[in-house]
């Protein structure tokens, strides 16, 4: 154990010779040494900002009374979740008591009796707050833009307060509810832990929810791992492993993670991942431009599909015939389950330019309504000193649109487009559309390596008194007729 470690008390297992009264100390055992760790594991649960720490140290108890100290003083751990619980033997050692003592804030002591001279191994367990991970992900696109190599590493950042060495990381993927935030717990005064105590309604929360989620791994005795700051361990693999709505990577292994250091880690890596190019055009989801994206799926037939993939910085490369790579972009990964669908925008493509103009604009099916009278249509100039009384009550409004879009790359390229149109509309086309939704348009088209396509279509909103429900009609037949 550290000097600095001992110092902040973050695990710090001692004799209270001098803090106790001379009658209390008749039997305890004269430890010399603060034992060190024998083994720590780390469950990290990034959502609550919420780390379950488990570690175990093999004490020298003498018979009778053995008060040891545990202190959380400068760091984020909550108090109300602190246990010890004495592992090997079975029988002879026992947990007497906890006291809370008013003139050592930040403090707890336990009396453990031992009916014999003996080494125990105890285990002490906490949750902590300030230990986060994050994940971050590499794709390499092929010079034919058929397939990705991904990679994906994690990112562990400690803020607790307290370095935790040659630990086993766990890190958790997916959705619990906890009623408290251990940062704050961690700062309560003395009176106010007592009183939570006592109540027990926050040791009822994550007891059985948080502790039977992050339920102990075997701890590797092997593999123990070096201080090397921030530096990435190539070697190193992560296990996954599925429970119920959530996942748990396990870093193979063990890590030294100090206070106010972070260390990134690899999670996997995949070759090959089969993908494809899509072109789009929806407004609503990516603004104006049309955007290029990679999509893939996140199952077996991709090479993946083991685990859910979690939020992280995904940063896109293509490789070139040069052997080099260019930068196509970077974008957040939103939380992915297994079999869904993973869909990267690289943004605008400079080689494939999109444009939309007006061609036509007119009214027809006119309604007309006089003042105080009825309604009628106008069928021909005979109407015409009617219409100076009236008022129009309902029409048709076409509009002609054009889209051109020109490919100036030497791969021929997909186009998705969806406009939305609110309101009673018909839209006309030979491109036969589809509906994506009640009031979204939808059609595809392709356009060859060096070549353009024009795609004309007509909307005619009904307005006024013609419009009868809010939605969109499709009609094959020529535009502007």
């Amino acid at each position: 154990m550290s000097a600095m470690m001992r110092n902040r008390l973050g695990f710090c297992l001692a004799l209270l010779a001098v803090l106790l009264p001379l009658g209390v100390l008749a039997r305890n055992v004269d430890l010399a040494t603060v034992p060190s760790r024998n083994t720590v594991q780390l469950t990290i649960y990034n959502s609550e900002d919420l780390t379950l720490v488990r570690e175990t140290r093999v004490v020298t108890f003498k018979q009778g009374v053995n008060p040891l100290q545990f202190s959380w003083a400068n760091t984020l751990i909550d108090p109300t979740s602190v246990e010890l619980k004495v592992r090997q033997p079975k029988t002879g050692v026992e947990l007497l008591d906890t006291t809370y003592p008013h003139d050592r804030p930040q403090t707890l002591y336990w009396n453990v009796q031992s009916d014999a001279n003996r080494e125990a191994t105890i285990e002490i367990s906490y949750f902590t707050s300030g230990i986060s991970w994050r994940a971050d992900y590499l794709a390499i696109a092929d010079p034919d833009e058929k397939a990705l190599h991904l990679n994906s590493f994690v990112r562990v950042d400690n803020r607790s307060g307290e370095d935790y060495e040659n630990a086993q990381v766990r890190l958790v993927v997916g959705t619990i509810n906890l009623v408290e935030k251990i940062a704050q717990l961690a700062k309560l005064p003395v009176g106010r832990i007592e009183d939570a105590l006592k109540k027990n309604e926050l040791q009822e929360v994550r007891q059985k929810a948080a502790r039977m989620m992050m339920a102990p791994a075997p701890v590797s005795a092997a593999d123990s791992g070096t201080y090397a700051g921030a530096e990435m361990e190539a070697s190193k693999e992560i296990i996954k492993e599925g429970l119920s709505e959530y996942f748990i990577y396990t870093i193979e292994g063990t890590e030294t993670v100090p206070n106010g250091w972070s260390k990134r880690l690899r999670s996997f890596e995949v070759a090959d991942v089969p993908m494809s190019v899509q072109y789009r055009y929806r407004p609503r989801e990516y603004g104006e431009p049309l955007v290029r994206l990679y999509l893939l799926r996140n199952d077996a037939a991709s090479k993946l599909g083991l685990t859910p993939l979690p939020d992280g910085q995904l940063r896109a490369f293509r490789a070139n015939s040069q052997g080099g790579l260019s930068y196509l972009g970077e974008q957040s990964l939103k939380y992915v389950p297994i079999g869904d669908k993973i869909e990267l925008n690289l943004g605008p493509d400079p080689a494939v330019v999109f444009e939309l103009s007006k061609r036509k604009v007119y009214r027809d099916n006119l309604w007309f309504q006089v003042k105080g009278g009825s309604l009628y249509r106008k069928l021909g100039d005979d109407a015409l000193k009617l219409e100076l009384e009236s008022v129009v009550a309902g029409w048709d409004e076409h509009t002609v649109f054009r889209q051109e879009i020109r490919n100036y790359t030497r791969k021929p390229i997909s186009v998705q487009i969806r406009r939305d149109y609110p309101g009673d509309v018909v839209f006309r086309s030979q491109l036969k559309p589809t509906l994506h939704d009640f009031q979204t348009v939808q059609f595809e088209t392709d356009v060859p390596a060096g070549g353009k396509a024009g795609l004309d279509y007509e909307v005619i909103t009904r307005e006024g008194y013609n419009q009868k429900q809010s939605r969109v009609e499709l009609q094959a037949g020529e535009v502007g007729r």
